[in-house]
């Protein structure tokens, strides 16, 4: 019998001090890494200006004064809140893919080195005389390498990776209807910003030509009081009068101006940007709401937040379902190829196949008490969702009266405004030389200064009001495509949208019905008819359009909202 002869090897000790070497190395290297590394001022420094600078990157120039829509298409595009959530749902939608490679079998190549510092090997004794019967030997060599090819299909992880595709794509509406939120967010918050802008613009110039009338009447009057022409009573009043004027002048000013500063965020303009508003008549509002109950019909089917919920539901089940599924027995499928230089093997390279069936005996244990949670999960679900359902009723009921009283208010407003114009006139039209004539016709201008500010900020509220109610509805803003994401062409499909929703929406006149009398004004009743939830979507352009959920649509950055 020919004995076998081991191939020549590399000496163990050069191979084993390498090793060491390798494994030390890497130790220290591990070390270092845990000590703490903080940003240095420079870093800091930089990444601010890094920060701002993406701010307000690749932003549309403004060319001409910025109407309504323009300054929502602005908010839409450059807000970075709204571009953080289209990314969230680009992300969703990434991670969806990324799980599904996890139903596909796995194929793991393997390949590795083994080196001892001995032989492997052993003997053998009797059973009964306890007597050596063979003499040492062995069957692996001290240096050999391995590789393989490995198949492998495990029916348990399939199934758990079905049900996690499942919750990722649930995660992916879940994350559209938080985007959806986000820009009908933006909408209101623009709606309500934009006027009181628009009445800083036309008012401010006023205001300032009054404060300085009145400060100069005001030295006038300490002038008078220094020389004694008139008594001191009378003009300390005087003074008084037109230090209130003053005061009252200036508290609204800085309203004015803070929101013309709220509205250049919204829209992310860079700071120092000069903002000039479209001073256009102002648009007609809608008319009251005709059915309130409609409203509240197409809320419950509409709303974000509502719809969000129920897809979280669904993610919970899901949960639960997979945790069920790990109580079923576990069956592998494997199949591979395996190689191994070892001399002393009789075969190098091999195929193998086989089936293996694994139960955790004591996990079914579990399933009473999984039921037990499904069924209370369902029950807290259902009752998150009836409670959010409630407050979205509740929204848009309140919505609806303050939409109502803000229609009075502006009614009133505008009565005021006439009758304080007719006083400015009569108090200008009877002006003497004198001091208190001249008192007279400031308090008139700051009378109806006041009012004009009343008017502009009760038409700001009722505008306020009737974005609030829409926002309750929770209708969309935007159509599933346009033609481009230019500011102008969001604009006009912005237009387009609340034009359809204004006239052949959620407030279009209805035939006249029963008689609600529960704001005051006869509420014409029809049946309920819900619409399309995408109506704006018919107004999308074909063909060369461009979703408007993808991340790409919205370009830039601005201040968060």
């Amino acid at each position: 019998m020919t004995a076998v002869r081991p191939s020549p090897r590399l000496a163990r000790f050069p191979v084993t001090a390498l090793g060491a070497a390798i494994a030390a190395s890497l130790t220290l290297s591990a070390c270092s890494s845990l000590e703490v590394d903080p940003y240095t001022e420079e870093e800091v420094r930089q990444r601010a200006i890094s920060d701002q600078a993406k701010m307000y990157s690749a932003q549309e120039p403004i060319t001409q004064p910025i109407t309504f829509y323009e300054a929502a298409a602005r908010a839409l595009k450059y807000n970075l809140d709204y571009r953080l959530k289209l990314m969230e749902s680009a992300l969703s939608s990434d991670l969806r893919d990324v799980s599904r490679h996890e139903l596909l079998p796995q194929l793991v190549a393997s390949a590795g080195y083994s080196d001892r510092s001995n032989d492997s090997g052993g003997t053998s004794i009797g059973i009964e005389d306890r007597q050596e019967s063979l003499r040492p030997s062995t069957s692996e060599e001290r240096y050999h390498t391995t590789a393989g090819l490995d198949l492998s299909w495990s029916l348990l992880d399939f199934g758990l990776a079905y049900y996690e595709n499942q919750q990722k794509s649930d995660q992916i509406l879940m994350a559209e209807e938080r985007r959806r939120k986000v820009a009908q967010n933006v909408l209101r918050d623009v709606r309500n910003a934009y006027w009181r802008a628009l009445a800083a613009q036309r008012l401010i110039p006023q205001l300032n030509v009054l404060l300085a009338r009145t400060e100069v009447a005001l030295n006038a009057s300490r002038e008078a009081q220094r020389q004694g022409l008139l008594p001191r009573q009378e003009l300390l009043s005087y003074q008084r009068a037109l230090l209130d004027s003053t005061s009252l002048l200036t508290a609204r000013r800085q309203d004015l101006e803070l929101a013309q500063s709220e509205l250049a965020a919204l829209m992310s303009l860079p700071p120092g940007t000069r903002l000039e508003l479209a001073d256009m008549p102002e648009p007609e509002l809608p008319p009251e709401i005709s059915d309130v109950a409609r409203l509240e019909q197409i809320a419950l089917e509409q709303r974000p937040e509502i719809m969000e919920e129920w897809y979280r539901q669904r993610v919970n089940q899901l949960d639960l379902e997979a945790a069920k599924l790990r109580l079923w027995p576990n069956i592998t499928v494997s199949a591979g190829l395996a190689y191994d230089s070892n001399d002393y093997l009789y075969n190098n390279d091999w195929a193998q196949s086989g089936v293996n069936v694994s139960l955790n005996l004591l996990r079914l244990l579990q399933y009473p008490d999984l039921n037990q949670a499904q069924d209370t999960q369902s029950d807290v679900d259902e009752l998150r969702r009836t409670a959010l359902s409630m407050a979205v009723l509740t929204q848009v009921r309140v919505g609806a009266l303050r939409y109502h009283l803000a229609l009075e208010e502006l009614k009133y407003a505008d009565e005021s405004l006439e009758v304080d114009e007719d006083l400015l006139d009569y108090s200008k039209a009877a002006a003497s030389t004198s001091i208190g004539s001249e008192l007279e016709v400031i308090r008139a201008q700051s009378r109806y200064l006041l009012s004009q500010y009343s008017r502009e900020a009760a038409y700001s509220r009722a505008q306020a009001a009737w974005g609030r109610l829409f926002n309750s509805v929770g209708v969309d803003v935007l159509p599933d495509t346009v033609a481009d994401h230019s500011v102008q062409t969001l604009a006009a499909e912005l237009e387009n949208a609340m034009n359809i929703h204004e006239t052949q929406g959620i407030i279009a006149a209805h035939p006249s019905g029963t008689t609600d009398h529960t704001y005051g004004t006869p509420l014409q009743r029809a049946t309920p008819q819900t619409p399309s939830p995408r109506t704006t979507s018919d107004s999308a352009t074909p063909a060369t359009a461009t979703p408007m959920s993808q991340p790409g649509a919205i370009q830039g950055g601005g201040n968060a909202q």
